[in-house]
């Protein structure tokens, strides 16, 4: 159960952060938000897949790690090493953890996850400082807060995103079946991508006012992320694999 406390430099002044990968840090998740000015850096590793979000309102823009629950993928936990995240770019929303950003009177504030495992008031060896001995805030607390800010920004920007793909009937549902090399079937279904015989057919009006707004690159970098599939189903056979 999550324990959140707007952060302060008196009573998490001893708190520690441990920034290691690894299942017991949370990092055992089939996706993450995403937003589109993440687009392109992700692109280069995960597929990206939009979802209805808990209501069922609007949709989210997520980064794929697996392929079912608690499986990420690019968890690398092999026995004898340090875990490790096996890609260059991780998400802002899974490298913010253990922090969220709230909104007070008139400013945004960083809080802290008291029970989130990566939270710790160990030894001096053991995670990343919040604060300095004498005073002031860590560089590792000056990253969150850059991380922060640009994933409330990019996240706030995605609404309207994700309202222009709905305007234009861009989102397709689709289903995934994949047979793996051991000849078992797995289906991965509940998710949208862009449409893109739509796409192609959209006026030039309409790409432009896409254009304009920022979202043309994006959708290309998502369409463009799809064939990191291959990628997905080549480390869940060696995932299979390993555990025969």
């Amino acid at each position: 159960m999550a324990t959140h406390a707007l952060l302060n430099n008196v009573d998490h002044k001893h708190l520690r952060v441990i920034t290691a990968r690894g299942a017991r840090y949370g990092d055992a998740v089939m996706s993450a938000l995403t937003f589109p000015a993440e687009f392109r850096e992700l692109q280069a590793y995960y597929p990206i897949v939009f979802a209805r979000n808990a209501d069922g309102s609007a949709f989210d823009a997520l980064a794929l790690f697996g392929f079912e629950d608690g499986e990420n993928l690019f968890l690398d936990e092999a026995e004898g090493r340090p875990a490790r995240w096996d890609a260059a770019a991780i998400p802002l929303s899974v490298e913010r953890q253990p922090f969220l950003i709230g909104r007070g009177a008139e400013e945004l504030s960083i809080h802290i996850d008291m029970d989130h495992p990566r939270v710790t008031a160990a030894s001096a060896d053991d995670g990343e400082a919040l604060f300095l001995t004498y005073g002031g805030t860590s560089e590792y607390l000056e990253r969150i807060a850059s991380v922060l800010r640009t994933l409330h920004d990019g996240l706030d920007a995605a609404k309207a995103f994700s309202a222009a793909l709905v305007e234009l009937e861009l989102l397709e549902s689709f289903v995934l079946d994949i047979e793996l090399d051991d000849g078992s079937q797995n289906r991965l279904g509940g998710f949208y991508t862009i449409h893109e015989e739509r796409l192609l057919a959209l006026s030039a009006e309409q790409l432009e006012r896409l254009n304009r707004a920022g979202y043309l690159q994006a959708i290309y970098m998502a369409v463009a992320s799809l064939s990191q599939f291959r990628g997905l189903i080549d480390r869940k056979n060696r995932a299979h694999a390993r555990h025969r």
